[in-house]
């Protein structure tokens, strides 16, 4: 199975904060934005593994400032690390100036998807190939923040967490 890179699972989608999308404070509704976001991932998740793909865990939402009504947004997606048969994919939101145009950073997220076979099993996916730095930083932390969720789901013991370990103990060489 052929490897893909990590820009061939980019997906961008823009929306405008409506009225029905806001809270009484007129800010956009977190699950509204926790919506948009699984659709972008998914379809990242999709086109890296080219299969249908179900959300198996949000694993961090980050609402760093409110989105007001009447904001463009800017949703992008990517997948930053394959495992057997999950992805882990970053979204990325973004607000534009009305005036200039210029997008700030306003929240992100990091989804799990596994792909699944037409029973519902899963299904391997290809490996992902980061390039540049700032996905090969999110490759690299993948599998910390994989280990963490397996930790706290009591799939897997704390002593076995290879990478967890490594920013916490020296090896002994």
């Amino acid at each position: 199975m052929k490897g893909r890179t990590a820009k061939e699972t980019l997906a961008i989608t823009t929306k405008i904060v409506l009225p029905n999308d806001t809270n009484t404070l007129g800010n956009l509704f977190g699950g509204q934005l926790l919506a948009w976001m699984d659709v972008i991932a998914s379809v990242s998740a999709h086109r890296h593994s080219k299969r249908v793909v179900v959300t198996a865990s949000v694993n961090h939402v980050s609402f760093q400032q409110p989105i007001n009504h009447a904001s463009i947004v800017t949703l992008e997606a990517k997948v930053s690390r394959a495992f057997s048969s999950s992805m882990e994919v970053f979204v990325d939101v973004f607000v534009e100036d009305h005036v200039t145009g210029k997008r700030q950073k306003s929240n992100e997220a990091i989804y799990t998807f596994v792909a699944v076979d037409q029973n519902g099993g899963p299904i391997q996916v290809p490996e992902l190939i980061p390039e540049t730095d700032e996905e090969k930083m999110r490759y690299e932390g993948a599998l910390r923040r994989k280990q963490l969720s397996l930790i706290l789901a009591g799939k897997m013991k704390p002593s076995d967490a290879t990478e967890l370990k490594k920013l916490f103990f020296e090896e002994n060489d």
